[in-house]
């Protein structure tokens, strides 16, 4: 009974190490995908191309947005989670304007999936 405990203690102990943390723009995640997918298929420099300051000003979160991401330093889109949405969705509802999101997200990462601990805004 007792290495059960024990198990589960240190279960729990590795999972919080693993946190991570990331800062960068919040984005309507489907927008911020359509416009990475958005390439001439036979350009071949499309890293040049790229205007990423333009894709996250189109692909700024609304009060009607429902899937987030945040956008990593080489224009990466991390999806949050459910419960990452819905905290980001409470932080853009409470916003007073409706400009490009900076946040900083805690959580542990699954791919290009975030499952979100906390979410705050930066000033």
């Amino acid at each position: 009974m007792q290495f059960v405990r024990f198990a589960m203690l240190l279960g729990l102990a590795s999972t919080a190490c693993f946190a991570e943390t990331w800062s960068g723009p919040l984005v309507d995640s489907k927008c911020y995908g359509a416009e990475q997918r958005n390439v001439n298929p036979t350009d071949t420099q499309t890293a040049v191309d790229v205007d990423r300051g333009y894709e996250i000003q189109y692909c700024s979160p609304t009060r009607k947005t429902k899937r987030f991401a945040i956008v990593g330093p080489e224009g990466e889109r991390l999806k949050l989670d459910d419960a990452g949405n819905t905290k980001a969705a409470h932080l853009v509802r409470s916003a007073k304007k409706r400009t490009p999101f900076a946040v900083t997200v805690t959580g542990a990462r699954a791919g290009n999936r975030v499952q979100v601990d906390s979410i705050t805004a930066q000033r």
